[in-house]
């Protein structure tokens, strides 16, 4: 399939477009199952389907083209049965029926057909789980155009819905029913179980008998037998049997036998059973008023039907099993009275298990209430059946369009289901029935349809498939750009791989800032180290001359630091420092203890004419001795001890405050 999909210049356009691009794709996938101007009758299903040219079989119309794209399950192939090909044979190039592999610009021919007899008792084969079947018509004279059946592969068996009964003379054979055989030109004669004639398309037949579906198709088990005196007119699962006189020979199908009544013509089902949303009383010219109620609604039995006393589609009627059964089918009919001729025209079903929760039947692949059509007439039976069959204890019919009034009379076919499954069951009680006494004719009425094919055919699976492969695509293209972004920015904005020692977390503490108080601090001019991460391993450390161990602090202080502390102690008979530095204790102007023994650590000492030196700082006393002056406050690093006024001198054990730099100095780069 082809598509083009616009990609904009920026990253956010190209994610648009290409989302845009994607949503169309999906539409197209659906909307493309057949295009052209020549494209009659059409049901693609699930695992098989049918086709035909426009005006089939009337005549198709010139210089016309049609295509359909077919697909089955991915795994499979299709299998290709032609019932029908009528054209003119005289131009080979503009008309022709043609076949191939697959679907779009990449389709392979499979082959070729241009009229004549070539055609007939073909089987095409695919390859993959895709085909196109491509119909051109040029100038022409007459034909009926083109009628085709497929299936998957795996149903050998397939026959198209143009084959009747007198093709085959088996006494008995089975056969695969392809989807869409129900048309407006197919016509059948004879009912179940009675048989049809042999002159009856045996598939079309099949939907009137209720064996098959026409949306999904199916397998047929038919039996040839005997003739009877006259065919009645019937009306079933939207195929009308016409009447017919004497024939030959007929056939029947095969039934799994889940065909018998449930009770409602037999009296078996209780008048508690059925009940109804209202019903209709009428009295009529001064007449003691007549019950139109829900016990009428049996089939075959004389007397008023059951009416609803409003006519909406609001009404219903419901009937219950006690148990669980297999339904698999329903008939109604109107009123079947003359003077009263109302008849429900189309209606949905529901069922329940429990009598609260309410189900509409759906056919399989369908995501659609399934509508039914109803009666025609008010005295013409029409049946109904359900593919796949309802297991369930409640049934409920709800009346879409109607004649005139809402009634019916009806019966359920089914049987007991072969495992049935206990279900705890809560009866709700029955609704106040609502009376009514509105004149019979004075409702309005609904147009009767004339309903075929009311569900879609379902999707097929390949486009769950093509949605699994386009969606992560779609998510690759969009995500790939954001990822790039924030690579950019991660690489824009990575660290440099100069790395800049700070202190240590224990020098910003509390008891640190009050030591600091005690120990010169850096002057202006001081340089300060910063070693890179890149630098290599072997670079030698600054050379730093010596100095020697500061004098022992104040007693109060030399306290507070503990056994633990780097500095010299004083002569006192106080024992050794015998413990290296430990990791919280560790000082930037300290060297590293080394592991062979006990030393202690050599401080950086710096006078105020900003040299390194040796010596050592003046006591007076046990209390350290300022060495600044007013004068000399812009360059020196200690500012003179706190003082009160009255106070001249520092007294023993007062503190200085924290040493002040009046400048940064900048830091030197060491790799």
């Amino acid at each position: 399939m082809d598509a083009s999909v616009m990609v904009g210049r920026g990253t956010g356009g190209a994610a648009v477009f290409i989302l845009i691009g994607f949503i169309l794709l999906l539409g197209a996938r659906s909307s493309r199952a057949q295009k052209g101007d020549g494209c009659g009758h059409t049901v693609l299903g699930v695992g098989s389907g049918s086709l035909a040219s426009l005006g089939y079989p009337l005549s198709y119309p010139s210089n016309s083209v049609c295509e359909w794209e077919i697909s089955v399950t991915t795994g499979h192939t299709i299998l290709v049965r032609i019932a029908d090909l009528d054209i003119d044979t005289n131009n080979c190039q503009v008309s022709y029926l043609r076949f191939y592999n697959g679907h779009g610009p990449g389709r392979m021919e499979i082959v070729k057909f241009c009229g004549g007899k070539e055609w007939r008792d073909a089987v095409i084969q695919s390859e993959g789980h895709q085909v196109t079947v491509q119909f051109m018509s040029g100038p022409h004279n007459n034909g009926r155009g083109l009628f085709l059946s497929y299936t998957k592969s795996q149903h050998t068996d397939l026959i198209t819905c143009l084959e009747k009964g007198e093709h085959f003379s088996e006494a008995e054979f089975s056969k695969f029913c392809p989807a869409g055989c129900l048309t407006d030109f197919g016509e059948v004669s004879g009912t179940i179980p009675h048989g049809y004639r042999d002159s009856s398309p045996l598939c079309l037949a099949g939907v009137h008998a209720g064996v098959v579906s026409n949306t999904l198709g199916g397998q047929i088990s038919v039996v040839s037998s005997k003739g009877i005196p006259h065919y009645e007119s019937s009306l079933a699962n939207n195929v009308t049997s016409v009447p017919g006189n004497l024939s030959p020979s007929l056939f029947t199908f095969k039934t799994s036998g889940c065909y018998g009544t449930l009770g409602l013509e037999s009296g078996v089902v209780s008048d508690s059973q059925i009940t109804a949303s209202s019903e209709w009383e009428w009295g009529g010219h001064g007449k003691e008023p007549t019950v139109w109620g829900p016990t009428g609604a049996r089939l075959k039995t004389p007397g008023r039907p059951w009416a609803a006393a409003n006519s909406d589609t609001k009404e219903w009627i419901q009937v219950d099993l006690k148990k669980e059964k297999k339904i698999t089918g329903i008939t109604t009919t109107g009123s079947t009275l003359q003077e009263y001729q109302f008849y429900v025209s189309a209606y949905e079903v529901l069922y329940s298990h429990d009598g609260q929760q309410w189900k509409p039947y759906q056919e399989v692949g369908s995501d659609k209430n399934k509508i039914f059509q109803g009666n025609t007439n008010y005295l013409q039976e029409v049946r109904n059946n359900f593919i796949p069959p309802i297991e369930a204890r409640f049934i409920r019919i709800c009346p879409l369009q109607w004649h005139q009034r809402i009634a019916l009379k009806m019966e359920l076919l089914g049987c007991q289901p072969h495992a049935a499954r206990p279900r705890i069951f809560h009866p709700a009680p029955p609704p106040p029935r609502k009376k009514s006494t509105v004149p019979p004719l004075q409702e309005r009425t609904t147009h009767t349809p004339n309903i075929r094919n009311t569900t879609m055919p379902p999707h097929s699976h390949d486009e769950v498939a093509l949605v699994a492969v386009l969606v992560p695509v779609l998510v690759v293209v969009l995500t790939t750009p954001v990822l790039v972004m924030v690579c950019s920015w991660l690489w824009k904005n990575r660290k440099s791989p100069e790395v800049t020692y700070d202190l240590p977390h224990w020098e910003r503490t509390v008891w640190w800032k009050s030591m600091k108080q005690l120990l010169p601090s850096k002057l202006d001019g001081e340089d300060c180290v910063r070693y890179s991460s890149t630098a290599r391993v072997d670079h030698q450390r600054p050379q730093v001359e010596p100095a020697e161990y500061a004098q022992p602090l104040v007693t109060g202080t030399m306290a507070s630091l503990g056994q633990r502390s780097t500095f010299k102690p004083e002569e006192a008979d106080v024992p050794e420092y015998d413990a290296p530095i430990p990791p919280e204790h560790y000082h930037a102007y300290a060297e590293p203890l080394p592991a062979s023994g006990i030393e202690y650590a050599t401080p950086i000492m710096i006078d105020r004419a900003n040299h390194l030196s040796g010596g050592t700082l003046p006591f007076r006393g046990r209390g350290l001795v300022a060495r600044t002056d007013s004068s000399q406050s812009a360059s020196s690093a200690y500012d003179t001890p706190k003082s009160t006024s009255d106070q001249a001198t520092p007294t023993e054990g007062q503190l200085y405050q924290v040493p002040q730099n009046t400048h940064n100095a900048p830091c030197q780069k060491k790799d």
